[in-house]
């Protein structure tokens, strides 16, 4: 066997494939370049370490579930005044998830929440924290199918190895009491155990509309509270200045024929 085909073999066995796509060229370069043999080899490793994080992160971003990526970039915080961009700012580098904290985003419909908790989880990933993103309805929807399959051991095993949970319109739509009761023990399950980024469009004193119970829900908001950061977000609707803002530019830069 040639040298050339065992050394295709090794990376293959290895699984070194960015190696096995570039050692060629690199090695080209740093003849070209007079490097030595040591930062040929670093460039070398270099360009698998980058590979791989990439293709670990697409991975997290896959598993998230995230309806429609969004960035802290492409939020505009002039909409929203009343929300502290250096405090979401401090909130991406991820430091409460490692504190075991919860962000609630609270406003009313089209301001922003969903937004900012989809593009705080995507900076999670980012940073290697595994994450995953529900809406509330769907995710009781499958607390109850899991339930009446009888493996609802199994999906708390798997909400409990998430490091953050995003729970994406709590209060958008009332709950029946097994349902309400199935969400109150899977997020009790998560106190000072991981994180949650919860959106909603409630009041805490209107929680009790979607749980039907006071008790339960004082207890859960006592828990979702504890370690939070608690971010208000009621303004005029974010969604609608855009459209506005859209519709002004096409008036000025109408589509011609």
């Amino acid at each position: 066997m040639s040298q050339e085909l065992l050394l295709d073999y090794y990376l293959k066995r290895l699984k070194l494939p960015t190696v096995r796509r570039l050692y060629k060229e690199l090695a080209r370069d740093a003849a070209e370049h007079n490097k030595t043999f040591e930062e040929y080899l670093q460039a070398l490793m270099e360009q698998e370490v980058i590979h791989r994080e990439d293709n670990q992160l697409q991975r997290r971003l896959k598993a998230a579930g995230f309806p429609v990526p969004k960035t802290l970039e492409s939020f505009d915080f002039t909409v929203m005044p009343s929300v502290n961009k250096a405090k979401i700012l401090a909130l991406s580098k991820s430091e409460y998830i490692r504190d075991r904290e919860n962000i609630l985003l609270v406003g009313n419909s089209g301001t922003g929440k969903t937004h900012l908790a989809t593009a705080l989880g995507i900076a999670a990933c980012r940073q290697g924290y595994r994450v995953r993103f529900w809406r509330v309805g769907q995710f009781v929807a499958e607390l109850q199918e899991a339930q009446n399959e009888h493996r609802l051991s199994r999906l708390e095993k798997q909400w409990l190895r998430f490091d953050l949970v995003v729970l994406d319109e709590l209060g958008y739509v009332s709950l029946s009491r097994p349902a309400s009761e199935l969400l109150f023990h899977f997020v009790a399950a998560r106190y000072e155990r991981g994180s949650l980024i919860i959106t909603t469009n409630l009041e805490f004193s209107e929680w009790p509309q979607v749980f039907g119970d006071q008790k339960m829900t004082a207890a859960l908001a006592d828990r979702v509270t504890h370690k939070a950061h608690i971010i208000e977000m009621n303004g005029e609707s974010y969604r609608f200045r855009e459209t506005l803002r859209r519709q002004e530019a096409l008036k000025h830069h109408p589509e011609t024929p």
